[in-house]
């Protein structure tokens, strides 16, 4: 099995990258292939909604959102991380984040998801909560943990001093190893649920 994570903050060896690194080490230990990219230090930008990616199957940025697609789609599980900046998630990731759920067409039904979040003091909680909605409008449960899963530091390495922090993380890749290894095992079973064509409305019709 293979978990994608996907590191939000612009620093490689930050309190956002020591989180996943805590998750890491129980999801290797479990037998799950990890592969963490880092893309809050790369040039994303955001959306135009041109619709291209309808005819060509993928975004018309042809960057690092692509790259992603092609390992989401290859993965169990996927992990989304960022720092807290204004009550809310890196702008770069957020950019990455709409073209890449609205670019890539494949099923991501039945993918485990989990956000995990890192902040100095405040903003954890709605900066989580914004991360998860990816997850719940493409059909993907999504894992939890003992606490929100957010750890706290402010300068590089504090994080490692957040005893709960990361045993939150600890718990969280275990039980999204258990969801995913569950989950595999329902698919030979009984396959997916059954699909109902889409309902697309809005507020005139």
């Amino acid at each position: 099995m293979k978990v994608l994570m996907i590191n939000g903050s612009p620093r490689s060896k930050g309190n956002t990258a020591l989180a996943l690194e805590e998750m890491k080490t129980v999801f290797e230990k479990d037998g799950i292939e990890v592969e963490i990219v880092q893309i809050g230090n790369k040039d994303i930008r955001g959306c135009i909604a041109c619709g291209r990616c309808s005819e060509l199957g993928k975004c018309v940025f042809d960057d690092t959102v692509n790259e992603l697609a092609e390992k989401f789609e290859a993965a169990d599980g996927l992990v989304v991380a960022s720092p807290v900046y204004y009550a809310s998630a890196n702008a770069t990731l957020i950019a990455a984040l709409d073209r890449l759920f609205y670019s890539s067409h494949f099923d991501k039904t039945m993918k485990v998801g989990a956000s995990v979040v890192c902040a100095r003091r405040g903003g954890c909680s709605s900066t989580f909560d914004e991360l998860n909605k990816y997850f719940t409008i493409s059909n993907m449960p999504v894992a939890s943990s003992q606490y929100w899963n957010c750890i706290h530091g402010r300068g590089e390495g504090e994080a490692a001093m957040d005893e709960e922090g990361k045993q939150t993380m600890r718990v969280l890749a275990r039980n999204m190893a258990f969801l995913m290894k569950s989950i595999a095992l329902g698919k030979e079973k009984y396959g997916l649920p059954e699909k109902e064509e889409r309902a697309w409305t809005h507020f005139i019709r």
